[in-house]
């Protein structure tokens, strides 16, 4: 697959052939939407945290009587539906973790890619150097290319004048290759790579992922089949006879040994 590679003015210099496994994944909605919610899972801190009545102070004495009243049935200040008392099914901290297998992280990662070159919102670029910071340099090239809302700018690795050119603008967020996930990819409006960013990915996620044995452990290599000795074998041949011999002789010995029952005939 040729990915067409543009230079800092927004013109078009020449081509670039990337790997077919990556940038040319068919469409797998239910797999980028599983992903997804996974990552924004993963985010959460879940650290939120209520009192229940047995946590908040308060008398634990009844307010009032049960009966004869003529008022409602109440119960202590600490109760759920009193003012400053504990809080029923409330949040308490908890993990929201959740763990997807490597082959479907990397089908997102590959469906969100390959969706961004579907709808022509792809943009690679010949190179990306820049002496120093300069907000100017990064905001012209955004503006040459003709990019509205948010934009991805992937880099081969992490590169200080770069970040610090963009640290400013809101609609640009920055990220390398080794990074870059089904969550950004799929967020961000554009997607703007360069070309050693491209041959970066392809060698990270081209590859097929292998399957592990059951139980995560490779089998180990079956161990090498030794023939007996001809004289091993007759050796064990007689002790299995021999022992076959005693069982049947004591056998017959204790059948011999057993009493005879006698029976009456019927009318003696």
């Amino acid at each position: 697959m040729e990915l067409k590679v543009y230079n800092n003015d927004g013109q078009v210099v020449g081509a670039l052939e990337a790997s077919d496994v990556v940038w040319g994944q068919p469409m797998h909605m239910a797999v980028l939407h599983q992903v997804i919610i996974a990552q924004q899972a993963n985010q959460r801190q879940g650290t939120h945290d209520t009192k229940t009545r047995g946590q908040v102070i308060g008398s634990g004495r009844k307010l009032r009587p049960q009966k004869h009243s003529g008022r409602a049935r109440i119960g202590d200040i600490t109760a759920p539906r009193m003012r400053g008392g504990g809080v029923a099914h409330g949040p308490h901290p908890r993990s929201y973790r959740q763990r997807l297998t490597r082959r479907v992280r990397r089908t997102a990662l590959r469906v969100a890619l390959s969706e961004k070159l579907r709808r022509k919102r792809l943009f690679v670029l010949d190179g990306l150097k820049l002496e120093g910071p300069s907000t100017s340099a990064v905001s012209g090239l955004i503006g040459s290319l003709k990019l509205k809302g948010q934009t991805l700018l992937v880099t081969e690795g992490v590169d200080q004048a770069v970040l610090a050119s963009a640290r400013n603008l809101k609609e640009i967020a920055i990220t390398p290759a080794n990074l870059l996930n089904a969550l950004d990819a799929h967020r961000a409006t554009n997607l703007v790579i360069t070309q050693a960013a491209v041959k970066k990915v392809d060698s990270i996620w081209s590859a097929p992922v292998a399957r592990p044995a059951r139980g995560g452990i490779a089998p180990a290599a079956p161990a090498p089949v030794v023939a007996p000795a001809p004289a091993i074998v007759e050796k064990a041949v007689q002790k299995a006879r021999t022992r076959t011999r005693a069982a049947t002789k004591a056998t017959v010995t204790e059948k011999a040994k057993a009493p005879v029952r006698r029976t009456r005939k019927a009318g003696a």
